[in-house]
């Protein structure tokens, strides 16, 4: 699914009015019935509205929305604000509509004076005072309305986009000027400002109406964001003939583990065998061998030359996919024998954990890296390769950059985890749960990379499908075992039904 800028959008709109040879306002009809249709499903006509419309089309698809809602038998209560006495012809030609007396609707137009009506925990609040093309934040008079809506205790549900949030940056927003909503009703698609956490207490529940863009405008309109979908995910998977061999699959290498550190070997091995590898060889210190091979008996064990830690670069040429990082310490016999693994590699890696972190202080290396390499940071680590973030979207510029920059794949790892190839295209995953917030959840996803890779899957496949069947293993762990009691061993466990789940939906 496609994420576009809001100037993409509002050239979907003029494309879909010409080539179906309709006018704007039926194209504005046409959302508030699509609205009306789910708002309706939510709640029944007991409950009382109360509509906030301002003067552009975000006003006029409020106003349309309380009039189709009072013909439902709904009581609205309709409060439009025109200070400057300017409306959009649409917004004006739906305020003529309800101003002509709509049964069911008490209609207030504010020009001057605004005296706020009693807003209970019955009501419910409907947000149209401005949509995706704001690009300024919000003050004066409409942002002591939006003060208002965010003081009461009504339920509150933006339409399209919460009031005073822009659609992609927000860097210089003002928080107190956003209207904080319960439900978001995006129109068609999802803005690039959902994904983000810092906006999730305005966006809140976000759900897409299908209003009927122009299906031939959105296939050839380009953008640099994308939403995996289950069934592209799907038609990624390769089936398996009949007379195939463990040869066949690749040999994987995992370079996990320190003292203490063992489990990270674990979770990442268990993970990559339960995503179809053929062979795996896990490179780790004496210390955690018998746990290793106790605990996932299908892996070949490789000693490092000592008993504590990785300190000896092994060689890589034998294998299709080497990961290096969980569990391995930063010590510095540690980082010498990274960056002796880094020079002499020409296997794509995944880069993960405490590589990435001693990857920070040898920034130089990241541009040495064998083509089709993977990085998989969360923020805190992306930071220490790209210094700090103010916000989520500085932060995706910058990863976007840095791929850019070196040629690598990046994931960046989160609510909606992005996968960002060096082209600077963005895919971000929609699986997955806040139970999968605990400790060796990462290690997991570099196991199901390191399978995918190794058997041959194109390095931007392979890290949207890992990161897609990782949170979808971790919602069927979640479905489980529920969020608060999750480890990351459950997420392992389920790779088996997520697997077949994705396969079923292929065929």
């Amino acid at each position: 699914m496609k994420i576009f800028p809001t100037e993409s959008i509002r050239q979907l709109d003029a494309h879909t009015i010409e080539s179906e040879s309709i006018a704007s306002i039926d194209l504005m009809e046409r959302a508030a019935r699509a609205l009306a249709e789910n708002i309706t499903e939510r709640w029944d006509t007991d409950t009382p509205f109360t509509f906030f419309a301002g003067p552009g089309n975000n006003g006029g698809d409020a106003l349309a929305l309380a009039r189709l809602m009072a013909a439902e038998g709904y009581d609205a209560e309709v409060y439009l604000f025109n200070p400057q006495g300017t409306l959009s012809p649409d917004c004006q030609a739906n305020r003529d509509r309800l101003a002509e007396g709509v049964t069911g609707v008490r209609f207030h137009e504010i020009t001057t004076q605004f005296t706020p009506p009693v807003l209970t925990a019955d009501h419910v609040v409907v947000d149209g005072l401005f949509g995706s093309g704001l690009n300024k934040p919000l003050a004066g008079g409409f942002a002591a309305v939006v003060k208002y809506i965010n003081a009461s205790p009504a339920t509150v549900v933006s339409i399209d986009i919460p009031s005073g949030l822009m659609g992609e940056d927000n860097t210089y927003n003002h928080s107190a000027g956003i209207v904080h909503a319960h439900y978001t009703l995006s129109l068609q698609l999802p803005k690039l400002a959902f994904l983000f956490a810092e906006n999730e207490p305005y966006v809140g529940e976000w759900d897409l109406i299908d209003i009927s863009l122009s299906r031939e405008a959105i296939d050839d309109t380009d953008t640099d964001f994308q939403l995996l979908e289950h069934d592209d995910m799907a038609a990624l998977l390769r089936p398996r003939r009949r007379f195939a061999h463990k040869g066949d699959f690749g040999r994987a290498l995992l370079v996990a583990g320190s003292q203490g550190m063992a489990g990270a070997s674990v979770l990442a091995a268990r993970a990559c065998l339960r995503s179809g590898v053929g062979r795996l060889t896990v490179h780790l210190p004496f210390c955690n061998n018998f746990i290793v091979q106790t605990a996932v008996p299908e892996a070949v064990t490789q000693l490092d030359a000592s008993d504590l830690r990785f300190t000896t670069a092994p060689d890589t040429d034998d294998y299709q996919a080497v990961a290096v990082g969980p569990g391995l310490g930063c010590d510095t016999q540690t980082e010498d024998a990274l960056l002796s693994l880094l020079d002499a590699c020409q296997t794509p890696l995944v880069l993960d954990a405490d590589a990435l972190n001693l990857l920070g202080d040898n920034r130089s290396y990241l541009g040495r890296l064998p083509r089709g390499s993977v990085l998989t940071p969360h923020p805190k680590e992306l930071e220490r390769l790209v210094g700090r973030c103010r916000n989520s979207y500085e932060r995706l510029v910058k990863a976007r950059e840095l791929a850019q920059d070196t040629g690598l794949h990046i994931i960046l790892k989160g609510a909606f985890t992005a996968i960002i190839t060096p082209t600077g295209r963005c895919f971000f995953n929609p699986t997955g749960n806040p139970g999968m917030a605990t400790a060796g959840s990462g290690d997991v996803l570099t196991g199901i990379l390191l399978a995918l890779m190794a058997q041959g899957y194109d390095t931007c496949q392979a890290a949207c499908l890992a990161t897609y069947i990782h949170g979808l293993a971790g919602d069927v762990a979640c479905r489980k075992q529920g969020d608060i009691a999750m480890t990351a061993g459950d997420i392992a466990s389920c790779l088996p039904v997520a697997w077949k789940m994705l396969a079923s939906l292929g065929e």
